[in-house]
């Protein structure tokens, strides 16, 4: 029998196989399970669908996974990453939007890949011309083996995270940041101007980020009006006080919320008015 009929003949085998196995409603887990995790980040949200093989005792980055060569990072489909809002990798600009997530791990240095190309299997179908962008980051050794392929997002602050990468004792990072400050400012602005003020979140974000002291206090006293027997209010309007440099005042806030929390049996912030107060009697 020739090359090509004996390839023809076990084929069909393959596929007489897979449809008694359908016909016969058998159910087995996959090989290389599907994750899809999901972040909120900034004012939007990040979602990342991905297939998580295991190492199994193989080698793996120049064995398994070639050095040198595109890598769907995972199992089965490439991996997929959606940003629901504008953010930056390493700097770079990337629209909201959906892409494909690719590699070429290296021995010293990495390609990390954003594409335009996410719906393929493999990366049999990578084209370098859908690349949106293409960064180098240093891969790093862990102490402990990841058994299990895994994609995080660690360090998320509200405008920075960092997208890690970790199999075998392999691990690779790339920064994400996102610009959200003169957006939230303008809703704070354009807010005020409304009937019902956003005086607590406003002072909070003040406070948060470094903004005008004064405009966040008189904010919080405007909540502390409007809430008069709140525990976190003046737990808040404390940390503001604090912050202004008005310990006396932070003290006698912080005094105020604690009876509050003791009376309503509010453990938590029986807890966090006791160290603003403790804080401020330094």
């Amino acid at each position: 029998m020739s090359i090509s009929k004996t390839f023809l003949v076990a084929a069909l085998c393959i596929i007489c196989f897979s449809a008694q196995t359908n016909a016969q409603g058998i159910k087995m887990p996959q090989a290389s399970s599907t994750q899809t995790l999901s972040q909120d980040f900034g004012l939007g949200k990040i979602t990342l669908t991905y297939s998580r093989p295991d190492v199994r005792e193989r080698v793996i980055f120049g064995g398994l996974v070639p050095y040198d060569a595109v890598w769907r990072t995972g199992a089965n489909n490439a991996t997929v990453i959606v940003f629901t809002d504008e953010v930056k990798i390493e700097g770079n600009t990337i629209p909201a939007g959906e892409y494909g997530l690719f590699t070429i791990p290296g021995k010293n240095e990495w390609t990390v890949i954003i594409s335009k190309g996410s719906k393929q299997w493999g990366a049999y179908a990578y084209k370098e011309a859908d690349d949106l962008l293409r960064i180098k980051v240093k891969p790093l050794t862990l102490k402990d083996k990841v058994e299990t392929f895994t994609i995080q997002l660690a360090n998320v602050y509200p405008t920075s995270a960092t997208l890690q990468l970790m199999w075998e004792k392999t691990s690779v990072s790339v920064n994400l940041t996102t610009d959200i400050d003169t957006r939230v400012m303008a809703s704070i602005d354009e807010a005020m101007k409304g009937e019902k003020k956003p005086y607590f979140q406003a002072a909070q974000y003040y406070f948060n980020n470094g903004k005008d002291i004064n405009k966040a206090l008189q904010w919080m006293n405007a909540a502390e009006e409007g809430s008069p027997k709140a525990p976190h209010v003046k737990y808040w309007k404390a940390r503001v006080q604090l912050k202004a440099g008005d310990k006396k005042g932070a003290a006698i806030t912080a005094a105020a919320g604690l009876a509050l929390a003791q009376e309503v049996k509010n453990e938590e912030y029986v807890r966090l008015n006791s160290a603003i107060l403790a804080e401020a009697k330094k």
